[in-house]
């Protein structure tokens, strides 16, 4: 099988909430997976029930192929959760081996993973820190390294950057990429959507407790194009007039044209050069995942209210 996990109709409704409402998708093996939402989506109660600390009221969820045993395969999954969940008072060192040997290490293979880990990150220097003494960034970094270092099939982070610097950034998201070409897969959560962009393979996004996008990142961003095309030209003339398109914005030489419907960009090109017109550039726009997260939450909000007045 190429899924490591796959969920099936999953619910979990509180009294006052359905926080997940029958959601169902399947994430591949050695695949970065984003997970987004707005604050309140369901997020992390899903992330909750995939580690076992919550329990589904109805659904299913399949691990490796088999259906999912928090006693036995919880040791296959590290998750980092947005909260600090690490012991302020604990010597730095001390604290990832205590982590390492509940994850089912021995001593030697805690030390041995610690030491590869701690050089990697650049933190040989901690050993003997108390968590209360290190910054934000610095606690982040040791949060990733507990999460990751026996090695699990599958690694949860829950805003993984949060706190760090754009070089300690860059040295996690190197990272990531690493763990994933080594075989492990990656749930990443995170409200940064230029991070899902640029790091993403596929995405889902959930709202008010069910799933409203499912696709690789290049599908969703084809899926909500709207035609738009940026055109550099050497010279712009005083008017462009066509019925192939309207100029929606300019910027000195440089255009964003929207193509009317029935047209293409070849189009375009043909009206352009037909004006005797050098093109220094024309390529399409489009949307970041950003517009489209921004424009289905308030989309659903726009049909939650309207179902509420009904």
């Amino acid at each position: 099988m190429n899924t490591i996990l796959e969920l099936h109709n999953l619910k979990k409704y509180y009294a006052t909430q359905k926080a997940v409402d029958d959601i169902s998708f399947n994430i591949n093996k050695g695949s970065i997976f984003g997970l987004l939402g707005p604050n309140g989506a369901g997020k992390t109660t899903l992330l909750r029930m995939i580690t076992g600390i919550f329990f589904a009221d109805s659904g299913e969820i399949i691990f490796d192929g088999k259906k999912f045993d928090p006693l036995n395969d919880i040791s296959k999954i590290g998750y980092m959760p947005e909260e600090r969940g690490l012991y302020k008072k604990m010597k730095i060192g001390e604290q990832a081996m205590y982590l390492a040997q509940l994850k089912g290490l021995s001593k030697s293979e805690a030390m041995g993973k610690i030491k590869f880990w701690f050089q990697r990150l650049e933190m040989q220097s901690w050993w003997n820190k108390k968590v209360e003494d290190l910054s934000k960034g610095m606690s982040q970094k040791l949060q990733f390294v507990t999460t990751v270092l026996h090695e699990p099939k599958l690694i949860i982070l829950d805003e993984p950057f949060s706190g760090l610097d754009p070089i300690n950034a860059n040295l996690i998201k190197d990272e990531i990429y690493g763990l994933a070409q080594r075989g492990s897969t990656v749930i990443f959560s995170t409200h940064r959507m230029e991070q899902v962009e640029e790091i993403c393979d596929h995405i889902v996004l959930v709202n008010l407790g069910k799933k409203i996008l499912d696709g690789s990142v290049n599908d969703v961003k084809q899926q909500f194009k709207e035609n738009k095309f940026g055109v550099k030209l050497y010279e712009v003339p005083a008017s462009l007039n066509s019925s192939a398109f309207e100029v929606i914005e300019q910027k000195a030489n440089a255009l964003t044209v929207k193509i009317n419907s029935g047209y293409k960009s070849n189009d375009v090109l043909q009206y352009l050069i037909q004006q005797n017109l050098t093109i220094e550039s024309f390529n399409e726009i489009l949307p970041s995942l950003n517009d489209i997260f921004i424009q289905l939450v308030e989309g659903t909000k726009a049909t939650t209210r309207a179902f509420q007045k009904i």
